[in-house]
């Protein structure tokens, strides 16, 4: 089923059974980054500027989004979306050999930063149907609560923050 990886459908024994959590492949390969670069919701994660960055930040966003801090899966599936699309414009855009990667919650929002060495401005283009590149910071503005850059002394952080439905912590 779509989107469920992972979640074991419940048996049918006369009671009722919750689901049960287990990994899947995606999983798999989650662990490892998280061995390998910790957690952006305890610090910045550097990863290195490489295409293949961007499916490492999208596994430690939905790990820390989801898993640890139990959010829907729509707020994890935008988020996953948006960290993707700011880790390819570092990527692509900034001629940087590493990039920043930081989660962060307070009440009532999650907040993603990507921290890269360029001052260069990221702009909103206008977008068309057709378009087939250029729609990051469009889905961005339109998915995100806001969004931002703040620039640094040396680079920059481009963010978004999204409103959450704060659970029992």
């Amino acid at each position: 089923m779509a989107g469920l990886e992972g979640v074991e459908e419940p048996r049918q024994q006369g009671q009722a059974t919750a689901a049960r959590w287990v990994p899947s492949d995606e999983d798999e390969r989650t662990h490892p980054a998280l061995e390998e670069f910790g957690s952006p919701a305890d610090a910045e994660v550097r990863l290195p500027s490489r295409p293949e960055s961007a499916g490492t930040a999208r596994r430690l966003t939905q790990c820390v989004v989801q898993r640890q801090w139990g959010l829907s899966p729509q707020v994890s599936e935008f988020a996953v979306l948006l960290v993707s699309e700011l880790v390819g414009n570092a990527v692509r855009h900034t001629g940087a050999r590493v990039f920043g990667l930081r989660i962060l919650r307070r009440r009532g929002w999650i907040r993603i930063e990507v921290r890269d060495p360029s001052r260069g401005l990221p702009c909103l283009m206008p977008v068309d149907v057709l378009d087939v590149s250029g729609r990051g910071l469009f889905l961005v503005d339109k998915l995100s609560d806001r969004w931002g850059v703040d620039l640094l002394p040396r680079g920059k952080t481009t963010w978004f923050e999204m409103r959450v439905v704060d659970r029992d912590r």
